[in-house]
């Protein structure tokens, strides 16, 4: 009897360290998991682990106008879309791009190709050129970003860029704001849905 009661109670013992290994494994991944996440993210981002081996569309010869300017000044990164499928897709193109400060602040001026979507024909060379105006000092990181309907977003390799002089301030275009929202939206249901995201 004693024996019977020594391995229910070994038993028990045994099921709450297993239990309180696992809510601590659980926790652990809880806080640090989406960190890890994020420095993989990083890390890939620069190419670490690839650098846009496409099987859709590769962005080569990736230049800029310009690596320092002032506020209100604006570069220009250009650069080539070549389309390795044979069917057509829809793409846009924006400027990506990293900082150690808290500014981030880009306006695009001007896209060629023109408007917000545009169709990539396959087996083609779509030649491409975004210009944007700095708006906030800082050392920043800038890729242009391919966004591919259906299949998700990439990155170029990226240059670094010094921006110098006072910020500027412009009001809030809250229908553009809405719109960005649902386009960041979007492109995070891509983004987690097509994983690895870099290659597109």
């Amino acid at each position: 009897m004693d024996g019977r009661m020594v391995k229910v109670g070994l038993i028990i013992m045994i099921d709450k360290k297993f239990l309180a290994i696992t809510v601590g494994a659980v926790f652990v991944l809880g806080m640090y998991g989406p960190n890890v996440a994020e420095i993989v993210q990083s890390a890939e981002a620069h190419g670490v682990q690839a650098q846009l081996q496409s099987r859709f569309i590769q962005i080569t010869n990736e230049a800029i106008s310009r690596q320092s300017l002032s506020t209100g000044e604006t570069l220009v990164l250009s650069g080539t879309l070549v389309s390795l499928v044979e069917r057509e897709q829809r793409g846009w193109i924006s400027l990506f791009s990293e900082s150690t400060n808290s500014g981030n602040r880009w306006e695009i001026m001007a896209r060629d190709p023109p408007g917000i979507v545009f169709e990539i024909p396959g087996n083609s060379v779509t030649n491409y050129a975004i210009t944007a105006k700095a708006l906030e000092p800082g050392v920043y990181h800038v890729h242009t970003q391919l966004n591919v309907a259906n299949v998700g977003p990439g990155l170029g390799p990226g240059t670094t860029v010094v921006v110098e002089g006072e910020p500027i301030l412009k009001p809030i275009a809250w229908g553009m704001l809405a719109y960005q929202s649902v386009m960041i939206a979007a492109a995070y249901v891509v983004t987690f849905a097509t994983r690895p995201w870099q290659v597109i």
